[in-house]
């Protein structure tokens, strides 16, 4: 791309009602560290550099809902992360806070509600 940085990072920024929260929700369910932690700016990052999660404070931040229902907030977004142990990896997630969802569209996916509401899918490769 032109106008690149030579540094190649590159990220994925979430809204939420609170930015801190939820970045140490994901610190603690991908095992990151957390790279920045101010009031309305968060960021996470793995062991390997050039890439974050990273979140930030939205007073007006409204939950999506999943599955989609007409009329109310869409899912603009979700992350799709690779496990294991499906299982255990559901545990661990739902005991950091986040919930199963309603709707589960798959066998070897589960969709979850992190505590912002964001939906993401726990899977295992086939």
């Amino acid at each position: 791309m032109h106008g690149r940085s030579h540094s190649h990072w590159w990220g994925v920024v979430l809204d939420a009602p609170d930015a801190r929260a939820l970045a140490w929700f994901y610190a603690d369910l991908l095992g990151w560290r957390l790279a920045k932690d101010e009031p309305d700016d968060a960021a996470v990052v793995p062991p390997e550099e050039g890439k974050y999660l990273s979140f930030q404070t939205s007073p007006e931040y409204v939950r999506p809902v999943w599955p989609p229902a007409l009329g109310a907030q869409q899912t603009m977004m979700h992350l799709d992360l690779e496990v294991g142990d499906l299982e255990a990896a559901v545990a661990h997630a739902l005991q950091l806070g986040a919930e199963m969802a309603e709707h589960q569209p798959q066998d070897n996916v589960r969709v979850l509600l992190d505590p912002a509401g964001h939906p993401f899918c726990l899977y295992v490769d086939e």
